[in-house]
């Protein structure tokens, strides 16, 4: 039986590429015991006005379904009562639209700070007459407990974010994450902008994964609107984010090693980063590749000089990092920093629905290139990296061999690049539909929302992987000392701005 059918409810024939249906409460319910039993993965969990949505997996077969509960009386069953991925989902939904939900375990709020001059700014607006009281953090019981306050103003030049750290002695006994000072409504600027203008402002939501958030907006605007890329821009893209996920995969073994002591690694890696940066500036002409994703296609093509660029960074990566690999693997005291620290047991991996080198470093081995897949990858061959320990040494290693699998797929992209245009004009003028997309970024499965009204956007919502693994941070750095907190902070790479919105 299709996922559609096991959930029910009365489809909206105007989402693509997987159905859409609205369920009643008892529909809704039946989903969440499926989601607390594991029968289903949860993939994103967002709101409107008078309703919520729910998209949700279903690994065995990679069927997608999202579903939908509307809210006529400004409130919907907690999903995170029984399953615990959505809490922070649903905190934020009630902050920004001011929907309840019923049963939440944890009402805090979590997006608003209360700095904002309105309460439920995408929702019923209320003017906020009064403070909130102080963020109230989570207990701890024990002897010898102290707390550590660490941000939201860091010593480097990194995203805000605080962490309240409860430790007997060195021993880490409780970390609560504390976020959205970056939150820049992301989805109040999408509500009636233009698709050219709303696919520069999904670009940076998360500045190191532009290309990806680009790309997952233009895929789920060609499915709102059934048009498709032409073949030469479906393979410019891939080649676009394969870079940036190398530049990123490098940057992070770098820092990682750097935060175990080892800046010999920090700086090599740099280079390698540099390396990969300039060469998308020049095949591009622009490091990060910003605004080169839109859709209907690409709006930069590759030229035969950019090939014999990228055909020369291939030989030069090859050439060095494979020493830097084999210094890793044989500096004792990197290995006794990073194996067995920061551990994901593998069925929390599971339950939270993690992915990129988080989920595969603990044995969940989903990549949405390879399931439920989009061009070219299908075209493409490569292996999706999978390991089981779960620690940092893990994390590292599926970036190691990421790396390897990266620089093969921007060999065959090059070997295979179809002649042809690189874009086809959107034509949305007076078109309307709903879509949705899942790309892979280096983090992990990027998903895309819109819904679009006689050409302009209505709604749309972006969801960052680090939604889900921001708290598996704080389940793996639970009995491990203080000191190594920023290894295996690192060690998982949670976008800041990417959560936040």
């Amino acid at each position: 039986m299709a996922l559609i059918d096991k959930i029910g409810g009365v489809k909206v024939e105007a989402h693509r590429p997987w159905p859409r249906v609205v369920v009643n409460e008892a529909g809704w319910g039946a989903l969440i015991a499926k989601l607390s039993a594991g029968d289903l993965t949860l993939l994103g969990l967002w709101g409107e006005p008078n309703a919520v949505h729910m998209a949700v997996l279903d690994e065995e077969t990679a069927e997608i379904a999202v579903a939908t509960i509307e809210c006529a009386q400004g409130s919907f069953p907690s999903v995170g009562a029984l399953h615990r991925p959505a809490i922070r989902f649903e905190r934020a939904l009630r902050d920004l639209y001011g929907l309840i939900p019923e049963g939440l375990p944890d009402p805090r709020p979590w997006l608003d700070h209360g700095r904002w001059g309105v309460r439920h700014p995408l929702g019923d607006r209320e003017d906020r007459e009064e403070k909130p009281p102080l963020y109230a953090f989570l207990p701890a019981e024990g002897e010898s407990l102290h707390q550590i306050p660490v941000g939201p103003v860091h010593a480097g030049i990194i995203e805000p974010g605080h962490f309240r750290f409860t430790a007997n002695g060195e021993t880490v006994v409780r970390l609560e994450e504390r976020l959205g000072y970056v939150h820049k409504g992301i989805e109040s600027l999408m509500i009636g902008a233009p698709l050219d203008k709303a696919a520069r402002i999904a670009g940076r939501t998360s500045g190191d994964s532009t290309v990806t958030y680009a790309l997952a907006f233009a895929r789920a605007v060609e499915a709102a609107l059934k048009i498709e890329a032409p073949a030469r821009a479906t393979y410019l893209r891939a080649l676009m984010a394969e870079l940036e996920r190398l530049a990123n995969h490098f940057g992070d073994i770098g820092a990682i090693c750097n935060d175990a002591s080892f800046a010999l690694m920090l700086a090599q890696c740099g280079i390698l980063r540099e390396r990969t940066l300039r060469a998308a500036d020049a095949c591009f002409g622009h490091r990060l590749m910003m605004d080169r994703i839109v859709p209907g296609g690409v709006a930069h093509d590759l030229s035969a000089e950019g090939a014999a660029t990228l055909r020369a960074l291939l030989h030069e990566l090859r050439r060095v990092f494979p020493r830097l690999v084999e210094l890793y693997d044989n500096t004792a005291s990197l290995q006794d920093r990073t194996a067995a620290s920061g551990v994901v047991r593998p069925e929390l991996a599971r339950q939270f629905g993690a992915g990129g080198f988080v989920g595969r470093a603990s044995g969940r081995a989903f990549d949405a290139r390879k399931r439920p897949g989009y061009p070219p990858y299908d075209q493409l061959k490569f292996d999706v990296v999978q390991l089981d320990a779960g620690d940092v040494n893990a994390r590292v290693w599926v970036r190691i061999r990421e790396v390897d699998q990266s620089l093969n797929l921007i060999e065959q992209i090059l070997r295979h690049m179809p002649a042809g245009p690189i874009r086809i004009e959107a034509g949305a003028e007076a078109r309307s539909g709903e879509g949705m997309a899942l790309v892979e970024g280096f983090r992990g499965d990027v998903l895309a929302w819109v819904r679009i009204e006689s050409g302009r956007v209505a709604r749309c919502h972006l969801l960052d992987p680090s939604w889900l693994h921001w708290p598996l941070l704080e389940a793996a750095i639970e009995g491990n000392i203080v000191a190594d907190f920023p290894l295996i902070n690192k060690s998982f790479n949670c976008s800041y701005s990417g959560h936040d919105l």
